[in-house]
């Protein structure tokens, strides 16, 4: 055999062994899922979402069922861990769950790819951080969480403050959702408002229409002028898509008439119409 033939088949081989190794854990990964979404949705679960998540009673009908798939599938793939002395119970895994799975509605679950561990503790938890006094110089404080969102992939919840949030349905305060916003907003790196949107989006008009609606919010903080969004979402482009997010599951109606162009590119993002639910 030729040196250039040895050459193209050795080549060709490699080709068919990278496309393998790329192909078969796809493969599994689907075959697994399959097998998850085809047993029946337990039993104690299903209770647990109508005792704790009455949002699910809202959802369409078809929506309920495919977030009880995606919910099979998060809780069988993601690290439940619970921290300063948690033991994580079902309970728990079902109601973050449920809430997690709400963002990727209509959408692959594969958007939490990056996602490996959910980190929950009994109630706020405590962190420093370094912040600026004003003049410049930085000061080490400390400051009681109710959740917090990491690029590394995990998300630390306080499960009183999980469980609260699930409890009002319709007050646009959900530490969960809010938390997974972040989640959605950090899957191509640092969190900025501008999550990865979908091949054909309009990403100007996105930019224009959160831009304004972040302006109009900090106007609304600046002179304590109460309203439907809040004030926390002014902090940053990234707290405002959380804090939006937030108010788009819960309070969809009161969102699109405050502000009916950003309920639509929400609507767009999420490909959910939550004003009807």
């Amino acid at each position: 055999m030729d040196t250039p033939t040895a050459t193209f088949i050795a080549l060709l081989i490699l080709s068919l062994v990278c496309a393998l190794g790329w192909l078969l854990p796809r493969w599994w990964v689907a075959r697994r899922r399959r097998k998850l979404q085809q047993q029946a949705f337990p039993t104690a679960w299903r209770n647990i979402l109508r005792r704790r998540v009455p949002l699910f009673r809202r959802l369409p009908a078809d929506l309920q069922l495919q977030l009880k798939k995606h919910m099979q599938i998060f809780i069988a793939e993601k690290a439940f861990i619970g921290c300063a002395g948690l033991e994580v119970t079902e309970e728990m895994r079902v109601v973050i769950a449920a809430q997690a799975c709400l963002l990727v509605l209509n959408r692959s679950i594969d958007r939490y790819a990056n996602l490996r561990q959910i980190l929950v503790y009994p109630g706020a938890f405590a962190v420093d951080r370094a912040t600026s006094d004003g003049t410049g110089v930085l000061q080490e404080q400390r400051h009681a969480l109710a959740g917090e969102s990491w690029s590394q992939g995990q998300v630390i919840l306080s499960w009183q403050d999980s469980l609260e949030g699930a409890a009002t349905a319709d007050d646009g305060r959900n530490v969960v959702i809010h938390e997974f916003a972040h989640q959605l907003d950090q899957e191509t790196g640092h969190a900025n408002g501008a999550p990865r949107r979908m091949p054909g989006t309009d990403a100007q008009r996105w930019s224009e229409v959160f831009h304004a609606a972040y302006a109009k919010l900090r106007r609304e903080a600046h002179v304590g002028e109460p309203g439907l969004l809040n004030h926390y979402g002014a902090q940053d482009p990234a707290e405002f898509f959380a804090v939006v997010s937030e108010v788009f599951f819960e309070q969809g109606a009161a969102l699109a008439e405050y502000d009916p162009a950003l309920y639509r590119e929400l609507q767009g993002y999420y490909r959910l119409d939550t004003a009807a639910w």
